[in-house]
């Protein structure tokens, strides 16, 4: 049991630093909305949240296989 939640981890973190990675020296995805009026500005990320979300899927499906 205790093997098996150490590769999770490490499966784990190597996901968020390549995650990190790609957001570091990507910034603002092509996808995302965002717009700034006089004192207003309005931002939201469609892209980068779907991406996120396969992501994690992805991450919560492996995870699924080894219980």
């Amino acid at each position: 049991m205790n093997n098996e939640l150490g590769k999770i981890f490490l499966f784990l973190g190597m996901v968020f630093l390549i995650i990190g990675l790609i957001w570091t020296f990507l910034g603002k995805l092509p996808g995302d909305i965002s717009f700034k009026k006089g004192n207003m500005s309005f931002h939201f990320p469609i892209m980068t949240s779907i991406i996120i979300s396969i992501i994690l899927t992805i991450i919560l499906f492996i995870i699924g296989k080894f219980r």
